[in-house]
């Protein structure tokens, strides 16, 4: 399966359907992710919260797409949506919050050492161990899953 991407005059190649078997080792890792953020105490909704701002960072529209909706179900407010991209603008989200969206931001941007120990730093005041590890690894999983639909071109179709 492939698609032209907007923008784009190259056929793109979905990955996730040429080569079905890394996709779904990937689906399972960030199953097994899921799984360890809950275990370590995470919500849903500073879950999706991380996989939106990693995902805005990256620039990948279907991934916005997919994790507004579950964080809408998930029980979030269109206004903490609305202003994630400008968390630190604003007095809407929890220390922890706080915390787990700058060590996200840091994880998909690792060559910025200094925001990197910043945000590593602040995190382990407020996260345990168990939470900055599922906080990491949940930033890896989204990073992944954003490289796999920006290089195919994953479209984003109006809903109805």
């Amino acid at each position: 399966m492939s698609s032209i991407a907007p923008g784009s005059a190259v056929r793109r190649i979905f990955i996730d359907k040429q080569s079905p078997a890394a996709y779904d080792a990937l689906v399972r890792t960030a199953e097994a992710i899921r799984e360890a953020a809950a275990g370590a105490g995470l919500d849903r909704n500073l879950v999706e919260l991380v996989n939106l701002r990693v995902s805005q960072i990256n620039g990948c529209a279907y991934c916005l797409h997919v994790h507004t909706r579950a964080a809408l179900r998930a029980g979030e407010t269109a206004q903490r949506l609305g202003v994630l991209a400008a968390w630190r603008d604003t007095e809407l989200f929890t220390p922890a919050e706080r915390a787990a969206l700058a060590l996200a931001e840091a994880s998909t941007e690792p060559a910025a050492t200094a925001a990197r120990d910043e945000a590593y730093a602040a995190a382990r005041e407020v996260l345990t161990d168990d939470q900055v590890s599922a906080v990491i690894w949940v930033a890896v999983a989204i990073n992944a899953f954003n490289r796999v639909s920006v290089m195919s071109g994953h479209p984003v179709r109006p809903e109805r």
